[in-house]
């Protein structure tokens, strides 16, 4: 397939990944065939802002810069903070919000902190360039990666039966919409023990999609999931690990083999 012409991005429904259109020609044998529009997971980036009191003065400060697809922006900065060990609860986040309305400024989002609450400036000094397909390789230095992880206590007597492991590729693709039209997107979803869906994000960045799923905890109140199974849809690397250490998820499937680091 060559792509010729890009068209500009159609409105997603609600809680939907936004997609775009390309004109394509499609070639089978070598030989060029005919000429379609063809759905396009769409990727921009997002500036985290982080806005503190100081001196009773409402100040904020850039945080990081990921590429992701647009949509539970929410979700994806509350999930990043928590995740890397900067937010610890609900209560610390007064109101989230995009700093502006048009194209182009939808893309810088704020977090405002409760008044009283206070971060460790010397994890926010680290600041990083965060790529749609790699969480980590942006930070300035080894002990950036260390987020307060702690093992992971799940309820007494959680199991899950083997059998189900199984069947969650199934169940997850059943409910990727965006990924069955534009093929260009990873997923997370949380699962309970029985294999009900519970929560499921889509997004052009492994560690975003996974981000997403933890910030809808983190605004819901409803962190650690220590009663939940994580599904992701490619391999289990460190900062996905990592992620779900920090989110009190006790088990964590995945399509692809982990790294070493990962176990």
């Amino acid at each position: 397939v060559m792509r010729v012409t890009p068209q500009p991005p159609s409105p997603a429904p609600s809680g939907t990944p936004e997609q775009s259109q390309a004109r394509v020609v499609r070639y089978e044998h070598g030989t060029a065939q005919h000429t379609v529009d063809d759905a396009v997971a769409v990727e921009e980036p997002l500036e985290i802002r982080l806005g503190r009191y100081d001196e009773g003065r409402l100040q904020h400060r850039p945080v990081s810069i990921t590429m992701r697809t647009p949509g539970d922006d929410f979700e994806l900065a509350a999930g990043f903070l928590y995740t890397e060990g900067i937010l610890q609860c609900r209560a610390q986040v007064q109101e989230i919000h995009h700093c502006g309305k048009g194209k182009g400024l939808t893309n810088t989002l704020r977090v405002d902190l409760s008044p009283g609450v206070t971060v460790d400036v010397q994890r926010l000094e680290r600041n990083f360039y965060t790529t749609s397909s790699c969480g980590v390789c942006g930070k300035t230095s080894i002990e950036a990666l260390a987020t307060g992880a702690v093992p992971v206590a799940p309820p007494p007597g959680f199991a899950v039966d083997a059998r189900l492991i199984g069947e969650l590729p199934a169940r997850l693709q059943a409910q990727q919409h965006t990924f069955r039209s534009t093929g260009g997107l990873h997923a997370s979803a949380l699962f309970s023990r029985a294999g009900e869906l519970l929560t499921l994000r889509e997004d052009v960045g492994r560690h975003n999609a996974l981000d997403k799923v933890v910030g809808a905890r983190f605004l819901a109140d409803a962190l650690p999931a220590s009663d939940t199974i994580l599904f992701l849809s490619g391999r289990a690397s460190f900062e996905l690990l990592q992620k779900a250490v920090m989110a009190g998820i006790p088990v964590v499937c995945a399509v692809g083999a982990p790294s070493s680091l990962a176990i």
